[in-house]
């Protein structure tokens, strides 16, 4: 909250700089310098001074009057040259004094007229200018009571605009929590607002769309399970069926064939329970975690593998600590991923693990072929087999790496695959800590 407004107050600031810049260069442009007006303003006493006294003398006593002015006034007054002030001037200014009028120069504090036009006052008046230095003008004043008025501004605007994004904010954070439940695998997360809210009509649509994506996802979890489960019953019929027949088969041939399609059957009774693992695995409320040393986990995954004519070497420190965890399925992904690396390694297989201040990361390794780059993120969608193995020659049915990644994202986890030391390819599951 805090970075956004301080974004926006600079936001704001900046606009209202802008505009400020070009407010007075397009009152510069249509109506003259606004610091001449301020000056003119401060030093009108002096011009006031000289015009209603000084300029109202007769032409014999003109200078008699400018005499007596300077011996009363702080200001100083002075007699130069028409021809030296004309030199010093911009082509605007010139044209001003020309005309007779009072030539500002708020910086020096000071403004320049000249005498008269006609040489009426004395003898070549006409070529002099009076130079008045030292005038009461303090720009700097001025500008900072304008920069003042700014920040008035610029406060008046904030305050209300901070109050009404507030509102916006907390709403806006009501539903961020709501999606972060709801990715989470909370599908029951809702935003509950008031319809006053500025952000209600916006809930209502997160609302109706978490309503219909939960509607989706049960049905498909309904509909897998149900099927499963319904799988189950002539699997079990058939099994027991060619368990029959095999029993009062006597040729050779057909016995093969018998034991070949139980073969199938198993491969499809495996398949199911798969399915089924995989239903189970699309909500958190299936975890049952509980305080788990996670060291000797890792290495009775090592043991629950089938024989393998492969290496497997375990490096686990026993320094690992203990994570709040559902043991069953932890050792269900971290087993998936040594399967999988049994099918396609070559001589060697690694189990790792280290544990920093924040997170947890077990590897697996493996010196087989690797995965290719732009297949890292699809090995992990359900049924997906590499180009390599589709025969089926390595077994399984592409659902293993699956339910890795479902249940170490019910964990807060997640798995990604590298490029492994050995060679081949490396899985690392990383867990909060």
């Amino acid at each position: 909250m805090n970075r956004i407004f301080f974004r926006f107050f600079v936001l704001v600031m900046l606009s209202i700089t802008g505009a400020t810049f070009v407010i007075y260069f397009a009152f510069s442009r249509l109506f003259g310098d606004p610091l001449d007006d301020i000056a003119r303003r401060q030093a009108a006493a002096q011009i006031f001074l000289l015009e209603q006294y000084v300029d109202q003398a007769p032409s014999d006593e003109w200078l008699t009057r400018l005499n007596n002015v300077r011996v009363v006034s702080n200001v100083r007054y002075d007699l130069v040259p028409l021809a030296e002030v004309r030199a010093a001037l911009a082509s605007g200014r010139r044209a001003a004094l020309d005309r007779g009028e009072i030539v500002l120069d708020p910086a020096n504090r000071s403004f320049w007229r000249r005498v008269d036009l006609e040489g009426e006052r004395y003898i070549g008046s006409h070529e002099e200018v009076l130079h008045a230095q030292n005038l009461p003008i303090d720009i700097g004043q001025a500008l900072k009571m304008e920069a003042l008025r700014y920040v008035i501004v610029a406060v008046a605007l904030l305050v209300p605009i901070a109050l009404w994004s507030r509102s916006h904010w907390q709403g806006l954070q009501a539903l961020s929590r709501v999606a972060d439940e709801f990715g989470s695998g909370k599908l029951t997360a809702r935003a509950q607002m008031k319809p006053s809210d500025t952000a209600y009509p916006l809930a209502e649509r997160i609302n109706h769309m978490a309503d219909r994506i939960e509607d989706l996802l049960e049905a498909q979890k309904s509909l897998l399970h149900s099927v499963s489960h319904e799988l189950r019953t002539p699997i079990a019929r058939l099994e027991f069926a060619l368990e029959l027949l095999d029993a009062r088969a006597k040729d050779p041939d057909l016995s093969k064939r018998i034991g070949a399609m139980e073969g199938d059957l198993r491969e499809l009774n495996a398949l199911v329970n798969e399915l089924l693992d995989m239903s189970k695995l699309d909500s958190a409320r299936n975890l049952q975690a509980a305080p788990t040393p996670l060291a000797p986990l890792l290495r009775e995954c090592t043991q629950m593998l089938p024989p393998s004519p492969h290496a497997l070497d375990c490096t686990v420190a026993d320094d690992l600590g203990e994570l709040e965890l559902d043991a069953r399925l932890l050792a269900r992904a971290v087993c998936n991923l040594l399967r999988n690396a049994q099918k396609y390694a070559t001589g060697r297989i690694l189990l790792s693990a280290s544990r920093s201040a924040d997170a947890v990361e077990i590897v697996v390794d493996d010196d087989g072929p690797g995965i290719p780059v732009d297949e890292r993120d699809k090995v992990f969608e359900p049924f997906y087999r590499l180009d390599r193995s589709r025969d089926r020659a390595t077994g399984g049915f592409g659902l293993g790496l699956s339910i890795t990644r479902k249940a170490v994202a019910l964990h807060g986890g997640a798995v990604r695959v590298d490029d492994s030391p050995l060679g081949g390819a490396r899985f690392v599951i990383t867990l909060p800590a």
